[in-house]
């Protein structure tokens, strides 16, 4: 069975890249061979007629991996909307078997997988497949990235009830500072009301950080992860 964790947001622009980098790093420092995936990328780049996918390059680098992109991100578009208006627009379906196959892939290669999803779960990859069927086609156990300030706690109750109900495996939460801090009163008292009504744990809470090279990513997953909770699902 493979390992690892599929990385989800309760909105877009929490972080989640750079989380899912950080524990890239972190698995490999707890010795894990590991792998990347972002199996699906909007508002890629383009250099000539090759489609780049920033994230999907960026946990390439981060886990050190010589796989072909195609393989860390079987999909890719130009166009920055969720991935069933893209493909409609480029006319160009999403090709689950692609993905499924890179998986298949890079599971026998590595012995951990960190999976990125696009957006929340709720986001349509097909007109009836959403990013949460896919995460539950991948088995893996859900990371919830969230914002710290005012309306997180809503975004976050809502996305793990939800997961809950569709019976995924949620490790915990990450609360991920994307931005600056406000040093509002909602960011100092969120994590503590999340102790007391969220039934899975914060596995981590992230500062804002203005460089993410490989150094800073290991040194903030080393301070920030509760490796402890990490290690109950390798």
């Amino acid at each position: 069975m493979t390992k690892g964790f599929f990385i989800t947001g309760t909105d877009t622009g929490v972080g989640k890249t750079t989380v899912s980098a950080a524990l890239i790093r972190t698995l490999s420092l707890l010795g894990l061979k590991t792998g990347g995936m972002k199996p699906v990328e909007t508002g890629c780049g383009r250099e000539g007629k090759v489609l780049l996918p920033f994230d999907g390059m960026f946990l390439r680098q981060a886990a050190r991996m010589d796989d072909q992109l195609s393989d860390v991100t079987p999909c890719c578009f130009e166009t920055p909307l969720a991935p069933l208006p893209a493909s409609e627009l480029e006319v160009k379906k999403i090709n689950l078997a692609a993905i499924r196959n890179a998986f298949s892939r890079l599971s026998q290669k590595y012995d951990a997988l960190i999976v990125e999803g696009a957006g929340g779960l709720l986001v349509p990859l097909k007109k009836n497949y959403f990013v949460v069927d896919l995460a539950e086609e991948l088995g893996l156990p859900l990371i919830v990235v969230a914002k710290p300030g005012l309306g997180a706690i809503n975004h976050i109750m809502l996305t793990v009830e939800y997961a809950l109900g569709r019976g995924l495996d949620i490790a915990g939460l990450v609360i991920n500072y994307s931005l600056q801090p406000e040093n509002s009163l909602a960011e100092k008292t969120n994590p503590k009301l999340l102790s007391q009504i969220c039934p899975v744990p914060v596995i981590g809470t992230f500062p804002y950080m203005k460089e993410i090279g490989e150094e800073a990513l290991e040194k903030s997953g080393r301070k920030n992860f509760d490796i402890g909770l990490l290690k109950k699902y390798l």
